[in-house]
């Protein structure tokens, strides 16, 4: 990376390896800070971070389980009723709740600090960029923000409840009773959310491969069938009841993600055929 740093009115003077090595430094305990204060704001307000976030999907009263229940009556399919008390919530490590609380804080406050960390990142990169590249990735922190929190929301109110409901009422007999370590219910929740904020990303994923020559719109769409076989099934297996319904609610919007990259792909594939020829 090429950065420089102004000497007089029209020259410049370009930075030594100490120098960036001393701002990647500064700009990485600027995004420790930020996580750091994040995640304390969060840790302090706990009631709200459990009762109302994290163990709202537990309830009856969560707006998914209404929503569906809802729908279920306008299209007479009861199965769409969730009840998601079929299990019972219990600590067994002595500092079980501690640790997920401390958990959930690094997690949360990560989400709430994004915006600031892209931007740290995105102040220390863009030095060393062309003017033609700096203008090309010009609202990418946004994108790429925007994309991660729908991931995020997609996550918390449709996967995680439908994961939650499937897993934690699955029984093998009715002699065994489910009994969720709070470890394991904050985990599964936390690494479902943010795989799934990842995963929204796959429209910049998508645009940077194709910049690369690694990915052509060619291939996305020759394997497009697989695609939606693949996301069937993860629909199939997240998804609490085998009515087609409540699978085409978890599978749309991933279709969607996957076309809206194809679509993306095919741009920037179109953008780089004009600059060759």
């Amino acid at each position: 990376m090429k950065k420089s740093i102004p000497t007089g009115a029209d020259e410049e003077q370009e930075m030594t390896f100490w120098e960036h090595l001393d701002e990647l430094r500064g700009t990485l305990w600027r995004i420790i800070i930020a996580l750091l204060v994040t995640s304390i704001i969060a840790f302090a307000f706990k009631q709200v971070l459990f009762d109302d976030i994290i163990l709202a999907p537990k309830s009856k009263t969560f707006i998914t389980y209404r929503a569906f229940c809802k729908l279920g009556e306008w299209f007479s399919m009861p199965s769409l009723c969730i009840d998601p008390s079929q299990f019972q919530l219990i600590n067994i490590n002595l500092a079980g709740q501690f640790t997920a609380h401390m958990n959930i804080s690094l997690v949360a406050g990560l989400i709430i600090a994004l915006p600031y960390i892209l931007w740290e990142l995105w102040r220390f990169i863009k030095p060393g960029l062309t003017e033609q590249e700096i203008r090309s990735s010009r609202g990418a922190v946004s994108i790429i923000t925007v994309l991660f929190i729908l991931g995020v929301l997609f996550s918390y109110f449709i996967v995680a409840p439908l994961m939650i409901n499937f897993l934690g009422g699955y029984a093998v007999s009715d002699a065994v009773s489910n009994q969720i370590a709070l470890t394991s219910y904050v985990s599964s929740i936390t690494l479902m959310t943010l795989l799934m904020g990842l995963l929204f990303e796959l429209p910049v994923l998508i645009l940077f491969l194709t910049k690369i020559g690694i990915v052509t719109p060619k291939y996305l769409r020759k394997y497009r069938k697989h695609t939606v076989i693949g996301i069937l099934i993860v629909a199939g297996v997240i998804t609490p009841s085998p009515d087609v319904f409540s699978q085409l609610i978890v599978a749309i919007p991933l279709y969607a993600l996957f076309e809206l990259s194809v679509a993306i792909s095919s741009r920037m594939y179109r953008k780089k055929e004009e600059l060759a020829g």
